[in-house]
This record gives structure tokens, C-alpha cells and sequence, in this order.
């Protein structure tokens, strides 16, 4: 069962800056896993729309130019980093997960513009590349653009048809809330070729049940953590 650094080891350091990263390359995990926005023609790492929980800052991300928002703490004295500054730190983890979570479709010229820089620059390979969303459309678009990027079907329920929706948008995984992951969607998914990965998972009681049922990775705030406790089961 592959472990994703959940917004790098968020556990351990600020989610989603470059010392969770750093944290995470350190915890020898299997893949690292963050948000972005797209905001003033820069994509960033951050999470919420909203600035109050994770940084100095408050109100919407878009009420504030890109010079402002570099100015805030982060935690630690952290930044919120671009796209591009996190792919400096994780080039050479094995699975970069990129959640789409304020980026629409027009901004896809704007994420492949920083992916193909990343390939070039960083040597990172398609292959090392799952990009995510809620948004399905949006990740129908993206394949269709450019179908060697692999996508990840996101879901916070238990969709009626299992792991269909993620069969039907020619995605490699199917990434569910653990609320609502059991058997009979894993097994859908594999049945369909689709890798199932859960999110997020840091007790071993929940480590042992996904291990039990074939899950295929998880998504943890304490990767190193994670690690050890599946080593227990």
C-alpha cells in the first residue's frame, strides 16, 4: 500500500510549504500530495480559498495581489509557495499528486504550461504525475487535451455506480474519502483497472481495515508515522 505525504507532512510542519515537503522527502514516503489555486497568473500551494487557518493572512485568496500573499507567515515563518518552488523540493519523489482545487478550466493553459517547465527543468516525467480534482469536467478536459497525464477521480460519498465515474473519465484512480471506502468499491475499481487511493488515513485501526480490503495507497498528515504503523499489520 503506496503512502502519500497528505499536503506534505502536514502533521509535522505547516501544510503545504516547502518545509512539509522537505518533511516529507525525509520520510522516504511514496509520493507527495498538495493543493493549488490559480491566482494573479501564478499557481499556488495552498489549500483553502480562504487565508485565516493556514496563514497571517485574511479573507479570500483573490482579494489580495500574489506580492501581498508572499508576505504572509504561513506557519514557521513558511511562505505559500508557487507551483513550480514545490516542484524544486519533490522532483524526485516517485508520485506527485496535484489536487486541482481552485483552478478552472480556462486555467488549463496555465497548468501545462508549468508542468511541461517542471519536465524540462526538473526532469519530472509524466508518469511521476497524478493530477486530482473534484471537478470532474475539468479533469475530462485535461485528458482530453493532453491524454499522458494521469488523472485522479476525487470523491467525498459513495457514488451509486461505485468507481464508474472515474472508469467513465479514463482516470487511473479512483481517490475516496475514508468515511465511505469499503470492499465492494475496491473491488469495483480494480475490476475496472483503477487503483483505489484513500484519504486521510493516519490511525492504525484504519491503516489495518484499507490493508485488509486491498486498498492500494493512502494519504497521510504524518507519512513517516504512517509508514511504521503499516509495517505493524
Amino acid at each position: 500500500m503506496l503512502i502519500f505525504a497528505h499536503r506534505g507532512a502536514s502533521a509535522i510542519e505547516p501544510e503545504n510549504t516547502l518545509a512539509a515537503f522537505r518533511a516529507a522527502c525525509h520520510a522516504n514516503c511514496d509520493g507527495v500530495e498538495f493543493d493549488i489555486h490559480h491566482h494573479d497568473g501564478k499557481l499556488m500551494v495552498i489549500h483553502d480559498r480562504y487565508l485565516e487557518r493556514t496563514t497571517s493572512g485574511s479573507g479570500l485568496l483573490t482579494e489580495h495581489s500574489f506580492n501581498n500573499l508572499r508576505q504572509l507567515d504561513a506557519g514557521k515563518g513558511e511562505i505559500i509557495p508557487t507551483l513550480d518552488e514545490v516542484f524544486a523540493v519533490v522532483a524526485k519523489e516517485k508520485l506527485i499528486n496535484i489536487e486541482l482545487k481552485g483552478v478552472s478550466i480556462t486555467d488549463i493553459p496555465l497548468l501545462f504550461d508549468y508542468l511541461d517547465k517542471a519536465k524540462a527543468t526538473f526532469n519530472i516525467s509524466a508518469k511521476q504525475l497524478l493530477l486530482s480534482s473534484f471537478n470532474h469536467p475539468l479533469l475530462l478536459e485535461i485528458k482530453q487535451q493532453r491524454p499522458e497525464f494521469a488523472i485522479g477521480a476525487l470523491t467525498a460519498s459513495l457514488p451509486l455506480g461505485n468507481a464508474e465515474f472515474a472508469e467513465q473519465l479514463n482516470a487511473i484512480s479512483a481517490n475516496i474519502v475514508m468515511d465511505y471506502v469499503n470492499k465492494e468499491f475496491v473491488d469495483d475499481a480494480h475490476a475496472r483497472g483503477l487503483k483505489v487511493y484513500v484519504y486521510t488515513v493516519d490511525k492504525l485501526p484504519d491503516i489495518k481495515a484499507l490493508k485488509r480490503i486491498g486498498v492500494d495507497g493512502i494519504f497521510a498528515n504524518n507519512p513517516k508515522q504512517a509508514k511504521k504503523l503499516l509495517s505493524q499489520c
